[in-house]
């Protein structure tokens, strides 16, 4: 079908998940499905959210639960926004300063050997230093409705530290993370790459965990476009979906990923050195223990594992951590706000005409299975994999309200028992 419009503009931020877009742009899959694009470097995501939101640019690189936040009472944004398809699952990481990972080192030395590294020399620390009567430990996330921060969160959670109260967040984009680090405005951050790459090649930092090591397999970025958008726009909607699902599934042969590293290196996309772009892409993105370098298996997933299907469980558990940290202020309904914001009909279409199998259920277990399995409910069967969290939890998406009861640690405004009332 021909698109609507075919001239779009699409923002992006200098990330190496922003692969996708580059890859449909320089190996003419924007072009085959009849779309003419101008991708858009912005510096942050409120750049993103407030651009989409104007109708300055017409798609997005984006947060995934930046989709279902737009959909909130509170809302943050000006317009509702959807997304069909998702980038990648993995791919950030948690950096601290080398001052830092030396106090942890010292507070508990045993915690820096574990793998995956827990937050437990970090709690040690910043009892430390209250007993000293220093500032606590600074943490650096990029945006308020970002797996980055709920992955934080989660991890900090885990080890009894309260984000909200044992320790100080604030908010950096991307490009500017290492910069604060440099300068002391915040000890750790947690970011995608090549940011925490370049912090350790700057030497001013260590990765020490992976958001894989906190939910096993993280969704990140999806797609985003304004819902009126996407109701006006349908067959262009979907030849984006077709398009960047062929960047995807190219993405996903290793024998493409260094060529994807030379074109993210372009001062039009990242602007940094192929060889700092290629570790997380070539499955060598590396965290440092105290006793060697650990290469990280499956680092940035793009397509296997049903990577690309919005599933309604990440818009569902993406819910319950906002509610779980005071981000949702009112009653809400998650089942609506997750039917609204996450579109796996539109990615059924864009997958069958491409032939690519896609599930038939719309959400999912997270954290269970804990080996690799077979999802049969699909038009094709899909060969999945482990999907643990950090701590051992497992979310059913059926029920969100008793899973939101069950944290220790939380900032909650609302009764979880009220997440099935009226939006």
């Amino acid at each position: 079908m021909k698109p609507e419009i075919s001239n779009l503009t699409i923002g992006f931020v200098p990330l190496t998940d922003a692969a996708p877009l580059v890859v449909a742009q320089e190996k003419g899959f924007f072009e085959k499905y009849g779309l003419h694009v101008c991708l858009s470097r912005e510096n942050s995501w409120s750049q993103i959210r407030d651009k989409l939101a104007a109708g300055a640019i017409d798609a997005a690189h984006m947060l995934a639960p930046m989709a279902p936040a737009s959909w909130l009472a509170n809302a943050y944004a000006a317009e509702k926004f959807v997304t069909a398809v998702a980038f990648n699952l993995n791919g950030n990481a948690v950096t601290v300063s080398e001052k830092l990972y030396q106090e942890m080192v010292a507070a508990d030395p045993d915690a820096m050997f574990e793998r995956p590294t827990s937050a437990r020399a970090l709690k040690a620390v910043i009892a430390e230093r209250l007993r000293k009567g220093r500032e606590t430990v600074t943490v650096g996330a990029v945006f308020p409705f970002s797996s980055h921060n709920y992955a934080l969160r989660y991890w900090l959670g885990a080890e009894g530290v309260n984000p909200d109260r044992d320790v100080r967040m604030v908010v950096a984009p991307p490009p500017f993370m290492v910069d604060q680090l440099d300068r002391g405005k915040v000890d750790m951050f947690c970011v995608g790459e090549p940011w925490n790459t370049l912090a350790e090649h700057r030497g001013l930092g260590r990765a020490i965990v992976r958001s894989a090591d906190i939910w096993r397999h993280m969704p990140e970025k999806a797609l985003g476009v304004r819902q009126r958008w996407a109701e006006d726009n349908p067959d262009t909607h979907i030849a984006l979906v077709s398009s960047l699902l062929e960047a995807l599934i190219w993405l996903d042969e290793r024998a493409n990923r260094m060529e994807a590293a030379y074109l993210l290196a372009s001062e039009r996309y990242v602007g940094l050195p192929a060889a700092l772009l290629a570790p997380a892409l070539v499955g060598k993105g590396a965290l440092r223990t105290r006793r060697s370098i650990v290469e990280a298996e499956d680092f940035l997933i793009f397509h296997h594992y049903a990577a690309n299907y919005p599933w309604r469980s990440h818009a569902l558990w993406f819910l319950s951590q906002m509610a779980r940290w005071g981000q949702i202020e009112a009653p809400a309904n998650f089942l609506a706000i997750a039917d609204g914001a996450y579109r796996p009909d539109i990615y059924r279409i864009a997958a069958a005409r491409l032939g690519v199998a896609a599930p038939l259920c719309d959400a999912k277990t997270e954290g269970a299975p804990d080996r690799a399995w077979v999802l049969t409910e699909a038009t094709a069967p899909i060969a999945m994999s482990a999907s643990a969290f950090i701590d051992g939890g497992v979310f059913d998406p059926a029920a969100v309200g008793p899973y939101i009861e069950g944290f220790i640690r939380h900032n909650l405004r609302i009764d979880p028992s009220q997440v099935y009332a009226g939006a």
